[in-house]
């Protein structure tokens, strides 16, 4: 990589309520969004006990698409559509929101009255202008059918898009890329420039990216300069956190796509390219007019900071 030197993203945490912390990387003031995705959340690894309430109520969605990945744990997946699905390691779940959709987000049954490890990354997807008021969808792609790839020492999952002879089932509206890449300690891979807009993200690892001084460190968001290809290193030595076992290197996310059509205004779980369209769906949720998750009986109030067009 020459010329331009990657951006570094810190990230901040975020406390979702119940003690249930994540580290929030985009939206932030340097990056609004990388490709198509304006809100990157990784969240975990963390033990939930039985007491825990880190159950995600109903809450809405308009203008964009959530993309859920585990990395280990489990979740049960409830929407206004009827669906209902257990979300486990490996798979792709896309819910396109569009002109409305609500959802929660709940520790299985199957968990109930045990500990267990949650770990994982929620996207944001925008959709585009012209698709932003498309009807409410939700897809399940089983990690069966998710391509798997070895590129050198590498192992990647291309989770959605096209990347090194390989494309994901998963559909979207604009040209998308999402990898998960496990590098072993002392190996490289070569990362082309798999789109316009790219970005890498390490869980649990410095990494060493060609023509960077500094190691990318771990739980920050590194973009690249765009249309710049790189080769990303995990160092022979490197120690992971969680401490794994030696060798064990590297857990990576890449992800990128082609620039948003035009700005976005978000407030909330609110994405529109219009402000008064925002303003609609503040008042459609108050008045509970957006659909209603069957079985479901709470529902998460809007902020009480408004947003002000």
């Amino acid at each position: 990589m020459s010329g331009e030197h990657l951006l570094r993203l810190k990230g901040h945490d975020k406390d979702l309520g119940g003690g249930f912390t994540v580290r929030r990387l985009l939206p932030s003031l340097q990056r609004r969004a990388v490709g198509p995705f304006l809100f990157f959340d990784h969240f975990g690894p963390v033990t939930v006990h039985p007491q825990d309430e880190y159950d995600v109520r109903p809450h809405p969605h308009i203008g964009l698409a959530t993309v859920t990945y585990l990395f280990e744990g489990a979740m049960m997946h409830r929407d206004s559509l009827g669906s209902l699905q257990q979300i486990e390691p490996g798979a792709i779940n896309w819910m396109t929101s569009g002109r409305g959709i609500v959802h929660s987000e709940r520790r299985p049954e199957t968990l109930a009255g045990r500990d267990y490890v949650n770990h994982g990354v929620q996207l944001w997807a925008a959709l585009p202008r012209e698709h932003e008021e498309v009807a409410p969808a939700f897809v399940h792609t089983p990690a069966e059918v998710i391509p798997e790839v070895r590129v050198g020492d590498a192992v990647v999952r291309v989770l959605i898009g096209t990347a090194f002879g390989q494309t994901s089932p998963v559909a979207t509206f604009a040209p998308t890329l999402y990898l998960d890449v496990q590098l072993p300690a002392g190996a490289a891979l070569d990362l082309p420039a798999l789109a316009p807009e790219m970005a890498i993200y390490c869980v649990n690892a410095d990494l060493l990216l060609d023509g960077e001084a500094a190691p990318l460190p771990a739980l920050t968001l590194g973009v690249l300069p765009q249309g710049q290809a790189t080769t990303v290193r995990c160092p022979a030595d490197a120690v992971t956190s969680p401490p794994t076992h030696p060798g064990a290197g590297a857990r990576i996310v890449v992800i990128g796509g082609a620039p948003l059509d035009g700005p976005r205004h978000m407030w909330w779980n609110f994405v529109s390219s219009r402000k008064e369209r925002i303003v609609q769906a503040a008042q459609d949720w108050e008045d509970q007019a957006m659909g209603k998750v069957p079985g479901e009986v709470e529902w998460i109030p809007l902020p009480e900071r408004r947003f002000k067009p």
